[in-house]
């Protein structure tokens, strides 16, 4: 992809989002795209993998502070025309919009934008005109890998390694990156190795582009590579050991720098975000860093007061005392049996109490319950509410 097309392109359009959108609106606007074309839901299918392809770029630049807002000013600049001196500026401007971003990368991928608008201006007035001023060969970061892993509740909460198999585009192995099946490529005589040419958009300025003859490589192969068919890249799967932190939260988006496509030329591998899905608990919930649990307690425990066992999340149960006359759906708490913090410490354990109402009695405790009815005859619970009714 050349310079002029990342300025040209409205990731915002690829998202479907307005340019105002808020960071939470392009998160779920991404992630309803991620799912809908992600490659394992559609296997096979060529335009869903593009698709895909061309929404995580977007995401990646939109979904960064720092980076939209490098590409809302460099559309800003650039998008209606290129430009173009004011009155009096005279002279000529050998400017190469490849500094822009220090290095666009070819092929769709999402890369760093290196020094930012500041190596517009910074560039604009101190580039000389000779050769390798513009369009010099530069290491390529690798491309950013999005996967998505499931956990099972207790996973979430403690801390889980899970095995995760990734695809993406690596130096070919049959021709060691170079695209040769020889491995003896030559420089290409177009660009002289650079992998990019420049050309004149009036103005006296220039814009840069990847060299079309060598595909933005800097070198042809005499011989294709018959895996890559010359472009050095080649399709790569692999499995590796993640490490899932203690506490993740269903939905959570984890990037983890450094473990996705390898670079070209000595560039630093792209970034792998993993976006976890959490199973629910037939017992516990959660509450931000808190578990949930309700435990059915008897009438007599609730207005006698009692002592309760409460179970806990993979440890042992707790005892809590529960005060007489307590309300049903009162809520308890077993401090430091929740999840992990992302401190190292642990919530806490909310214990909702549920009056247990029996569905079948015996004789000796309908005789009790007969008795207690009686005992409290003068005592209306509902009193209270119609006068409050009264009162309104």
């Amino acid at each position: 992809m050349s310079t002029k097309d990342f300025v040209e392109k409205d990731y915002y359009k690829v998202l479907g989002v307005p340019k105002d959108a808020t960071e939470a609106e392009i998160k779920k606007a991404y992630r309803k795209l991620a799912r809908e074309f992600h490659p394992d839901a559609n296997k096979g299918d060529a335009s869903a993998e593009a698709r895909f392809k061309e929404i995580s770029e977007a995401n990646d630049v939109l979904g960064d502070a720092k980076k939209r807002k490098e590409y809302d000013e460099a559309r800003a600049l650039f998008g209606n025309g290129g430009f173009r001196p004011g009155p009096g500026g005279g002279g000529s401007f050998n400017f190469d919009l490849g500094d822009l971003f220090g290095g666009t990368q070819q092929g769709g991928q999402a890369g760093g934008f290196g020094g930012g608008l500041g190596d517009v201006f910074g560039g604009l007035f101190n580039r000389g005109t000779g050769p390798g001023a513009g369009g010099r060969t530069q290491p390529r970061r690798g491309q950013d890998v999005e996967s998505e892993v499931t956990l099972s509740f207790t996973e979430a909460v403690d801390g889980a390694t899970v095995p995760l198999r990734m695809s993406s585009q690596a130096p070919c192995k049959a021709c060691s990156g170079t695209g040769d099946k020889n491995g003896t490529p030559r420089v290409c005589p177009t660009c002289v190795g650079t992998g990019q040419v420049s050309r004149g958009s009036g103005g006296g300025f220039s814009l840069t582009d990847p060299c079309a003859d060598c595909k933005g490589r800097g070198l042809i192969a005499e011989t294709p590579c018959e895996v890559c068919k010359g472009s050095g890249r080649a399709r790569s799967s692999r499995t590796m050991q993640v490490r899932i932190p203690a506490g993740v939260s269903d939905g959570q988006r984890i990037r983890l720098r450094g473990k996705g496509a390898p670079g070209e030329r000595g560039g630093p591998a792209g970034d792998l975000y993993v976006v976890v899905h959490v199973g629910t608990h037939p017992v516990f919930g959660r509450k931000d860093d808190n578990l949930t649990v309700t435990v059915p307690v008897t009438f007599a425990e609730a207005a006698l007061g009692a002592e309760i066992k409460v179970p806990t999340l993979n440890g042992p149960s707790v005892t809590l005392k529960l005060p007489p006359g307590t309300p049903n759906g009162r809520t308890m708490r077993a401090r430091g049996k929740g999840a992990v913090r992302k401190d190292g410490t642990r919530g806490d354990l909310l214990v909702t109490v549920e009056v247990a109402v029996p569905t079948e009695l015996s004789d000796k405790a309908r005789e009790a319950l007969e008795m207690y009815r009686e005992a409290t005859e003068s005592q209306d619970p509902r009193s209270a509410l119609f006068e409050s009714a009264k009162g309104a």
